[in-house]
């Protein structure tokens, strides 16, 4: 069955809003929400694509846009690529033009609505921020953590390898009313357990906990996330229906000294296979985001080089 190539927008707002509309009744997944967007003709860049479904759809004029991610999806009556595009500038006011439904939302709003199943990876990336911070056996964790969450940083994973359960435990209760008191997700990293006994955003898998999972058990509302390495990982990672992952190492990193990294050709390879968000991890910092979203990242995690 051929693949059907779909351009589709993620449209912020000034305020910070998603603009979702309402798929025909008498049309495929009729009556879903769903990103603005239609299919792209054949040798139509996707960009142009993207420019000519908005006017037509909402009688706008992307600005400013970059791809935010790209999901392959299979259907029982259909296959196809999701080529999902976020625009943050636009010209013109925002409406049905073919008299559908549309909606500006909150982007925490948007689990609350009814999508396809090929749309659920991309509210989860619309969610999640551009950089991912990780902790690693600081001195003063919390001394190290305040100024880069006054500097934006809005998803704090706090890894401590070298701590006891009970002291890793007795940090994260330290680290949540921090990170609550700048609007950022905490993450706890490890067994899934831990977040029976702090009430975290989510928690990040090791490579080694996610490869031994047969199902995905985890409360309602909370971030589940790994860490991968390989293509049989990111497979597991898809099919548990994990919300985003780390892929690493791109490059080099001072936490894994003799360890080579993939390279960007690499690490695009492997996420153009992916079902859900990747973050770029390994050597990399702010400066990395452009490259990062070039390869097809959600965008960059690190320890030392974000939010300096």
């Amino acid at each position: 069955m051929q693949r059907i190539h779909v351009v589709a927008a993620v449209i912020r707002n000034a305020a910070g809003e998603i603009l979702i509309a309402e798929r025909p009744r008498n049309k495929h997944q009729g009556g879903l929400w769903e990103f603005p967007g239609g299919k792209v003709e054949p040798g139509e860049p996707a960009s142009l694509a993207l420019a000519r479904e908005l006017d037509e759809e909402l009688g706008i004029v992307p600005v400013r846009a970059r791809p935010l991610i790209a999901i392959a999806h299979d259907y029982p009556d259909k296959h196809v690529l999701l080529d999902v595009w976020l625009v943050t500038a636009f010209t013109g006011v925002a409406h049905g033009r073919e008299g559908q439904p549309v909606r500006w939302v909150a982007a925490a709003e948007l689990p609350d609505f009814a999508f396809p199943a090929a749309n659920h990876p991309i509210v989860s990336a619309v969610r999640l921020p551009e950089r991912l911070l990780i902790t690693l056996d600081q001195p003063d964790v919390l001394a190290w953590l305040r100024p880069r969450l006054h500097k934006g940083a809005r998803m704090v994973m706090l890894r401590a390898p070298a701590l006891s359960t009970a002291a890793y435990l007795a940090l994260a209760k330290q680290v949540l009313p921090l990170c609550q008191e700048y609007h950022a997700d905490l993450l706890l990293h490890g067994d899934p357990a831990r977040l029976q006994e702090v009430d975290a955003a989510g928690v990040h898998l090791p490579a080694r906990v996610l490869m031994g999972l047969q199902e995905r058990s985890l409360p309602s509302g909370k971030w589940l996330s790994g860490s991968v390495h390989n293509a049989a990982e990111l497979r597991q990672a898809g099919q548990l229906g994990l919300d985003f992952v780390t892929l690493s190492p791109v490059q080099a990193t001072a936490s894994h000294p003799g360890q080579a990294g993939m390279g960007w050709p690499a690490f695009a390879a492997l996420v153009a296979t992916a079902t859900l968000p990747v973050y770029a991890l390994g050597g990399l910092g702010d400066a990395d985001q452009e490259p990062a979203w070039a390869a097809g990242a959600q965008g960059v995690a690190g320890i030392r080089g974000l939010f300096l």
